[in-house]
């Protein structure tokens, strides 16, 4: 019963999912009179980085928020609060990571290059990641799906031998359309309430898969 649950919460997701991205095409498809310009006009693109793997000290379960691409793709969460391990103040200053406020739209740029969520605190990531803090009049919404639906775009402009990697640079100077900004307001505030619910669903869910694992290993356990 609490798998057909979460299959149920799922789909009400992905039908919210959809029903945004619709609307961000409604909006946005047409740019023939908008003015010419860069991913960089969107935001600030702000790279990663690990601290020293060598000091175990360094990584704990309650400190910064660092996330690396596998929080990412392994729970294939839109919202992110927290990844598998936080870092300590001491190895955040350690390295040349960045603390990115809430909002921010977090990009993997290497393993895979595309996966896109939202940061719901203020975090920092390793160097799996080329970031975008979007400015005000821009919003995140508008970036996230702005990245999403250009995942092809942004795979194209990557580089790689061993695995494909889009850079920071690369990234900042990809050519693009600026969209008006009361469109883009205007989508920052049509996504208010899906944004809304999607969380609210994604929370629901994560609470359902662990009841489900605490039953299974109660279960195994007797």
């Amino acid at each position: 019963a609490i798998t057909d649950r979460i299959a149920l919460k799922q789909r009400i997701n992905d039908n919210l999912e959809a029903q945004a991205s619709a609307i961000y095409h409604s909006l946005f498809d047409e740019q023939s009179e908008w003015e010419k310009g860069f991913v960089s006009d969107f935001g600030d693109v702000v790279g990663g980085a690990t601290p020293s793997k060598d000091v175990d000290e360094y990584f704990c379960s309650d400190g910064i928020v660092w996330l690396t691409p596998k929080d990412l793709t392994s729970t294939g969460k839109k919202f992110i609060y927290k990844g598998e391990t936080d870092i300590t103040e001491t190895a955040y200053r350690s390295c040349s990571t960045k603390m990115l406020p809430k909002g921010s739209v977090l990009l993997t740029s290497r393993a895979p290059v595309g996966c896109v969520a939202i940061a719901m605190t203020e975090l920092c990531t390793n160097q799996g990641f080329k970031s975008i803090v979007p400015f005000k009049e821009i919003g995140t919404a508008f970036v996230y799906y702005f990245l999403k639906e250009n995942r092809q775009l942004i795979e194209n402009h990557s580089s790689g031998t061993t695995f494909m990697e889009i850079s920071g640079n690369v990234l900042k100077d990809i050519p693009v359309s600026i969209p008006p900004e009361e469109l883009t307001q205007k989508f920052s505030v049509l996504c208010q309430p899906i944004f809304t619910y999607q969380e609210q669903i994604e929370a629901e869910i994560a609470q359902l898969i662990e009841l489900q694992r605490t039953m299974v290993s109660q279960i195994s356990s007797r």
